[in-house]
């Protein structure tokens, strides 16, 4: 979901362990004059897609403005910072970055803001000014089979959301040994990627 950007910077000095096999004449010789290529990694800051005042009056101008070009922009700065500092998660997609630094439950420093920004991608495109139509292609049958109908999961999944404690997310995932809907909450910023049973 997000971009990567990146940046190549020809004047950084070469102090590559990889030169180790030069003699000591030769490495005399360069005097740290010798320049290498560097690679740098960024994410980049997905545009809603739509203006930051088409959800009103459901969502403000002002609401979105703060929560996507305040905070959203925040984690993707602050992840940003993180992988500047080394070349070891270079390459992964976002999902990929947010699997390997969840680290099996005991999350490295990156997956926060990872897993943040791909929280709130996901949490813009899944919104459209006037609202959404009723589900297609056969979600909403499922919705009907596992909750009893559309409205029963709508009334289950706000309640999730106004019962969340503190910073959160709700999802509607597929379980898929059970193949059953579920409405499940996050604390923080876990998500449904993290698990191996879970479609979201």
């Amino acid at each position: 979901m997000a971009c990567h950007l990146l940046v190549t910077d020809f004047t950084l000095p070469l102090k590559s362990p990889k030169l180790s096999y030069l003699s000591e004449q030769q490495k005399g010789r360069s005097n740290g004059s010798q320049k290498v290529s560097r690679t740098i990694a960024y994410y980049g800051l997905k545009t809603p897609p739509y203006n930051l005042d088409a959800l009103e009056p459901y969502m403000s101008k002002n609401a979105l403005e703060v929560h996507w070009g305040v905070h959203h922009r925040g984690f993707v700065e602050d992840l940003n910072k993180q992988l500047g500092k080394s070349d070891l998660l270079y390459g992964y997609t976002m999902d990929e970055l947010i699997k390997a630094t969840y680290n099996n439950g005991n999350p490295l420093p990156e997956f926060n803001n990872a897993a943040e920004v791909w929280n709130h991608d996901f949490f813009w495109e899944s919104m459209q000014p006037g609202g959404g139509d009723m589900p297609k292609l056969g979600l909403l049958q499922q919705i009907e089979k596992d909750f009893g109908s559309f409205t029963n999961f709508r009334e289950k999944f706000v309640e999730a959301a106004l019962t969340l404690f503190g910073s959160g997310w709700v999802w509607l995932v597929l379980k898929r040994q059970e193949r059953q809907l579920a409405v499940v909450k996050t604390s923080n910023s876990i998500n449904p990627l993290v698990w191996d049973d879970i479609v979201y």
